[in-house]
């Protein structure tokens, strides 16, 4: 039990400077150990009793009205998780996940597809940025996707404590949010050698672009209609993949999962290019096969140096899946979708605050086992082209 707790105390000293008054450090620190509790619910009111307090007025007020920033402690939680996980063939993976909600205050609430709840929901949605390396993975940033219906209602905005800055912005795309993030974490100077992401995010030319221009190597999932250039023109990847001769297909594994190794069948092409790349870099195109069903196939385009292998390329496609597991780890352990606020600024403050809380178990898990025991044995269970 101490081991643990000393482990959290230095993870709130990564923080506790950006809380001005004495007061507010013990909140922000009750905020973070009621986050890992085990609690059925981590919104204001079990997060107060948690606290010992009798009513959720000091927690509600943490979230709203308290004089702190939740972008600073995000920069906090990045650096943390990058000095104690990163390495140079880190992974910076992008996804987004659903909240769902109930009416139309919560700021950027719609009805809108959530991959969440596999359907239309009113709910919001947040884009967010995961580190994925070898000592292990967690979130370190987050933006909030704010629809057109929205940004045509100021008065609407101005209620839900939006911003004037981000509602002159306009309509931001999910892509251009994560490019937002992606240049934040390469400013701070975190050690990444590439970025994940799923179709959503791959089939913007734009969001290729901007990684391209920074020499940022990508491993991004395409939907089945994307084209790439051809010597006599562009091409369908599922025609050029259907082109592919049987020993083209290799079995690899993307990396261990909860049923052991995931292995599938995999193909992988240059694509050509007329000098529009930098020197030493390559475009390529990779399809994934599954071994019981071959006509599930998934399509990536890939950006790199020329030099890189088929296992690299296979092991930043499985890399993906690591935002998942952070997604299922940060709700379930760390309240990220039990928030009860509607504000703009109450979303940025509960969220961050469970990255933290999310981050201080990752890192705890890669460099100090016995203590992530220890905190494990403390809680109780919780309820609910040219072939390569």
């Amino acid at each position: 039990m101490s081991s643990w707790k000393s482990s959290l105390d230095d993870a709130f000293a990564e923080v506790a400077g950006l809380f001005s008054r004495v007061e507010l450090r013990r909140r922000a620190r009750s905020y973070l150990v009621g986050l890992l509790a085990p609690v059925e619910r981590k919104n204001s009111w079990q997060l107060a009793e948690a606290a010992g307090d009798t009513d959720p007025w000091k927690v509600q007020h943490f979230l709203g009205r308290a004089k702190w920033s939740a972008d600073a402690v995000r920069d906090q939680v990045r650096s943390f998780v990058s000095t104690n996980l990163a390495g140079p063939d880190g992974v910076l993976v992008v996804d987004e996940t659903g909240f769902i909600k109930k009416g139309r205050r919560s700021a950027g609430v719609q009805r809108q597809y959530s991959g969440t709840a596999g359907r239309v929901e009113n709910c919001q949605l947040g884009v967010f940025l995961a580190y994925a390396g070898e000592q292990g993975r967690a979130l370190i940033d987050r933006e909030l996707y704010l629809p057109e219906s929205w940004i045509a209602d100021r008065d609407r905005c101005d209620d839900a404590g939006i911003p004037d800055d981000r509602w002159h912005q306009g309509v931001l795309t999910k892509a251009r949010l994560a490019e937002a993030m992606i240049g934040r974490a390469l400013a701070a100077g975190v050690e990444a050698g590439w970025v994940a992401a799923d179709s959503a995010y791959g089939r913007d030319g734009a969001f290729r672009a901007f990684l391209e221009a920074r020499r940022m190597s990508y491993v991004v999932e395409v939907p089945v209609s994307q084209t790439v250039v051809d010597l006599d023109g562009k091409r369908r990847v599922d025609t050029l993949i259907g082109r592919a001769p049987e020993e083209a297909w290799h079995r690899v594994s993307a990396g261990p999962g909860v049923r052991g190794e995931r292995e599938y069948d995999w193909a992988w092409a240059t694509v050509p290019s007329y000098g529009d790349l930098p020197p030493g870099y390559a475009r390529t195109l990779l399809a994934r096969r599954s071994i019981a069903d071959p006509t599930d196939i998934a399509y990536y385009l890939c950006f790199h140096p020329d030099s890189v292998e088929r296992e690299a390329i296979v092991r930043v496609a499985g890399a993906r899946w690591a935002i998942e597991e952070c997604f299922q780890a940060a709700k379930g352990e760390c309240g990220l979708d039990h928030y009860q606020v509607r504000r703009w600024e109450g979303w940025y403050r509960h969220i961050t605050m469970s990255m933290l809380a999310h981050a201080f178990l990752a890192v705890m898990a890669a460099t100090d086992p016995k203590a992530h025991a220890s905190w494990e044995d403390s809680q109780s269970p919780k309820s609910a082209v040219s072939w390569r």
